[in-house]
């Protein structure tokens, strides 16, 4: 599929895009059956209504009242999810009518492009015929001849968004025997050698001459052994380093501590950290974005062996510090440890944010809404808590004052990594990371466990939503 900008529709079928306003009947006085349509037609966010004048098919699809671009990414991939088996080979999205400013374009071809997704990896059921983005098809943005330009970069940004989403989602939603620690290195491996950034994959040897002993802690009980990625992307231009860490469990039985058996397949979602921050990388290097970033990405399975981490075991980390493992189920902030330190020490970033699907408590606390952001900068949680709000991957901030740090204190060891206790837990997780930043002065933690990984519209269980990716990426565009 091809889409092109220009100032004159050529194609066949139209799509008109509408706002829920005061002006909604003057603009649909343009249609014939004016007064009908407008009973018919209220603009709600996704409803579409389907016009045949003359030889022209028409679809009007409704934006809600005042969407935002999460809204139009929502309203564009679920009408092309649904019409793509039916959509001819030339379509044009018209904006030059004046009922959408041309600042969505990006957001627009974003959300037409997610609507190519199937959560069907690993279906053997015979292929339909070829849908709309698999034939010789064309999209066409209309705008208007001043904005044309304009236009083209926005559907450069959208296309190349979507395709790195839909990668990271795949790469999510697959289970945890086709996606091991190794796997992961291989797929940033070749995603570096595509879009230029160097990768390092550093193996289970490599890792112990590191003293990553967090990290091998965690994975000591898995057969396919823990892995540290090391990604570096950067631009002649940088005017700022960023560091990225991002939890990478592929799957999480809770180890010792073992989880209950009704949701644990979904573990294999345990690694939406990582998925951001591969997506991030690859799409800074994809837009050639002027920063120095630099991903580290601790990957391991947390799994139940005779040699498996116990509670109560003692075990050391990059960063010196020794930990009392209290709940082998904890292990997402084990393995940050190592990740946080090794990046703070060897690159010394002038921002440091990490990702991770960490705690049931910050859902318990925000729901599937926004992500929990712990953050000592209070100007990068106000850039970061502005940018999810224009992306709609919100952030929440929430506190991580001193008073509880008393909830890590150990007997037998210079931290814990679990208080044990029924209230603020992804706080006191956050506290314990804290300790690793070795006092980082721009330092930001999202805890994305009700985010990453979602109902939707498109599947009947949960699946990826590359939460991160859009969001880290505007936040380095600046």
């Amino acid at each position: 599929m091809q889409i092109t900008a220009t100032s004159s529709a050529t194609a066949e079928t139209v799509i008109y895009l509408f706002r829920q306003d005061d002006t909604l009947a003057d603009r649909l006085s343009f249609f014939a059956n004016a007064l009908l349509l407008t009973q018919d037609f209220k603009a709600d966010a996704g409803q579409t209504v389907v016009l045949y004048e003359e030889s022209q098919k028409t679809f009007l699809v409704g934006l809600g009242k005042t969407p935002k671009e999460a809204d139009f990414i929502k309203v564009l991939r679920s009408f092309f999810y649904k019409q793509k088996q039916t959509l001819p080979n030339h379509i044009a999205l018209h904006l030059a009518a004046g009922s959408v400013e041309t600042q969505w374009i990006e957001a627009i071809v974003n959300g037409s492009l997610l609507g190519n997704y199937e959560l069907g990896l690993y279906k053997t059921d015979a292929k339909k015929a070829p849908d709309f983005f698999e034939r010789d098809t064309e999209l066409q943005i209309v705008v208007l001849e001043a904005e044309v330009e304009l236009a083209k970069e926005a559907i450069e940004i959208g296309e190349a968004t979507a395709q790195t989403q839909m990668q990271i989602m795949d790469l999510m939603n697959a289970p945890a025997n086709k996606k091991s620690p190794q796997k992961l290195g291989d797929w940033a491996v070749e995603s570096g050698k595509k879009y230029g950034y160097s990768v390092q994959v550093f193996d289970e040897n490599q890792c112990a001459e590191l003293k990553l002993e967090a990290l091998l802690a965690v994975g000591q009980g898995s057969v396919n052994p823990p892995r540290l990625l090391l990604l570096e992307y950067i631009h002649p231009q940088a005017t700022r380093k960023v560091g990225l860490v991002g939890k990478g469990v592929t799957f999480d039985t809770g180890g010792i501590s073992i989880k209950p058996s009704a949701n644990m397949h979904y573990m294999k979602s345990d690694m939406g950290g990582a998925a951001a921050v591969l997506g991030t990388l690859e799409l800074a290097a994809k837009l050639q974005l002027p920063v120095h970033l630099i991903g580290v990405i601790p990957t391991t399975e947390n799994s139940v062996d005779g040699l498996a981490m116990k509670p109560g075991d003692v075990i050391g980390s990059y960063a010196g510090k020794t930990i009392e493992v209290i709940d082998t189920d904890a292990e997402g902030r084990l393995i940050l440890a190592d990740g946080l330190a090794y990046l703070n020490r060897n690159y010394a970033p002038d921002v440091l944010i990490d990702l991770a699907t960490l705690t049931g408590s910050v859902i318990g606390t925000l729901g599937y809404v926004a992500a929990g952001l712990f953050c000592n900068n209070d100007q990068l949680s106000a850039q970061l808590q502005a940018v999810g709000q224009k992306t709609g991957e919100k952030l929440w901030p929430l506190p991580i004052w001193d008073d509880y740090q008393d909830e890590l204190k150990s007997d037998v060891a210079d931290l814990k990594n679990y208080h044990g206790k029924p209230f603020a837990g992804a706080i006191v997780a956050a506290k314990f990371l804290e300790v690793f930043t070795e006092k980082h002065l721009a330092w930001a933690h999202l805890d994305i466990a009700g985010t990453a990984f979602a109902d939707s519209e498109f599947g009947s269980q949960k699946s990826a939503t590359a939460y991160g990716v859009r969001l880290l990426t505007k936040w380095l565009r600046g």
